[in-house]
């Protein structure tokens, strides 16, 4: 166990500097996270309202039931990017508690090192695959009509859609 007589304080310091770097992923994983969630909480709000105003017009709440199709999809990659992201960071977590145990105690579980790391990159990786999904149906879906587009002004040099 550590006690100032057994402290190798050249091993906890070598121990501190590797920490760092997954400590830097878990600052990634943080801020991926905040902006998951942003745009997670826009999609919702976004479903609530249209949930909320359902037109009586057939065609209109046809429109409407599709709209709220594409935004469920959005909201399933979001939760799981969102899951997937925080699986990640306790993975991370996970591993710097092991290189720490592993320099101050007699356990020496070193084989869980790079079983983690992996996993932790494997979490990120599919987090990240999630979000794009996600992100790709939104350039699909949201566009602003060409023809309010071809009639907008223009400065020199812009350039103008076809008319």
């Amino acid at each position: 166990m550590l006690s100032p007589e057994n402290l190798d304080a050249p091993l906890l310091a070598t121990t501190i500097q590797l920490a760092i770097a997954p400590v830097f992923l878990l600052t990634a994983i943080g801020a991926f996270l905040a902006v998951i969630t942003t745009r997670l909480g826009r999609v919702v709000d976004r479903a609530r309202s249209l949930e909320a105003n359902l037109p009586e017009d057939e065609s209109l709440r046809a429109l409407t039931i599709a709209e709220l199709n594409t935004l469920d999809r959005r909201m399933l990659l979001a939760n799981s990017a969102v899951g997937l992201s925080v699986a990640a960071a306790l993975t991370v977590c996970l591993l710097i508690t092991v290189l720490f145990v592993s320099a101050v105690s007699a356990l020496h579980p070193d084989q869980l090192v790079p079983v983690l790391f992996i996993a932790a990159l494997l979490f990120l990786t599919a987090a990240l695959t999630a979000f794009a999904l996600e992100v790709r149906i939104s350039i699909r879906t949201v566009r602003v009509r060409a023809e309010l587009l071809r009639h907008a002004p223009r400065r020199a040099g812009e350039t103008h859609y076809p008319g």
